[in-house]
């Protein structure tokens, strides 16, 4: 009987001394998600759409789970989400704790499917015809996107996830049959920087200047070379921007840490050549850093 009771005894002074030990609920969170691009190099396409028609979410070991309060079906024009622009998809109450991976599941046409109606990702042109996106066939679980974010107990999270277009959508071998490869990152929006400046001594030849972002030391020259069917060229590339009209780029949503640009010269949307390199700029966290480009010192 004493035994019995040193054990009860025990017990309680345990849950006394630490009343969460019972409890491995962490509370729960809010996730606010956005989605933003970067453009593509196209110039006769004005729209890229893409249908979302859910989103999940995965912890670490733990299986893939959907977010329920999701208004979906959405239609996006992805090429209205550049330079800084983002659109909310919603705000998801969860478990808080520690997260790496979103699933965005789309609606788009099997690559098998050849004359799909009413695709629900598809490019539009600047004369009005369209063009569905095509999933690779069998590629119907979604796609993946990656990036570290803690959703905190009893606070909120701004999360932007960067479809970037111009890595995403690539043509085949098969004319006028593009397909939807995205490679879509996720930044917490109050740990991200920018990159952005002005460029001089532009070509007068009539061709556009690129900027592309690496994490500082990842480009080699291999990533200009000309890619393989149904990939892209600069695929290791965070992010890039072309020129806008006062002959500025902005690189936005940007991990802090160090980078180095990639100065590309295209012309009617064909890659030309390499201009030259800007290496070593750090970004900060909600920090503009300025870093103007003068062409003929690359």
């Amino acid at each position: 009987m004493k035994t019995r009771l040193l054990i009860l005894t025990s017990i309680f002074l345990i849950f006394a001394i630490f009343p969460g030990c019972e409890d491995k609920n962490n509370g729960t969170g809010t996730l606010n998600l956005s989605l933003t691009d970067a453009p593509t190099d196209q110039p006769d396409v004005t729209g890229v759409y893409i249908t979302i028609t859910g989103l999940e979410y995965h912890k670490q070991n733990n299986s893939w789970q959907t977010f329920e309060a999701y208004e979906g079906p959405k239609t996006v024009n992805l090429l209205e989400l550049t330079d800084g622009m983002s659109e909310m998809l919603g705000s998801f109450e969860m478990e808080a704790g520690q997260y790496n991976q979103l699933r965005f599941m789309l609606d788009a046409p099997e690559r098998g499917d050849m004359q799909p109606s009413n695709p629900g990702c598809y490019l539009e042109y600047s004369g009005g015809e369209t063009d569905p996106l095509f999933v690779p066939s069998g590629d119907n679980t979604g796609y993946k996107a990656t990036g570290a974010f803690t959703v905190p107990s009893n606070g909120s999270v701004e999360l932007t996830a960067d479809f970037n277009v111009r890595k995403s959508v690539v043509e085949t071998g098969t004319q006028d049959l593009y397909i939807l490869q995205p490679t879509i990152r996720l930044i917490v929006n109050n740990e991200a920087g920018t990159i952005a400046g002005g460029i001089t001594n532009l070509p007068t030849d009539g061709s556009e200047i690129l900027v592309y972002a690496y994490e500082d030391g990842t480009y080699s020259d291999t990533e200009a070379a000309e890619p393989d069917v149904e990939t892209s060229r600069f695929p290791d590339a965070v992010t890039s921007d072309a020129l806008d009209e006062e002959n500025s780029y902005q690189l936005n949503y940007l991990a802090p840490m160090t980078y180095d640009l990639v100065v590309v010269r295209t012309l009617g949307g064909q890659f030309q050549e390499v201009e030259g390199l800007v290496e070593d700029v750090v970004v900060e966290s909600k920090k503009t850093t300025n870093a103007p480009i003068d062409l003929s010192s690359l």
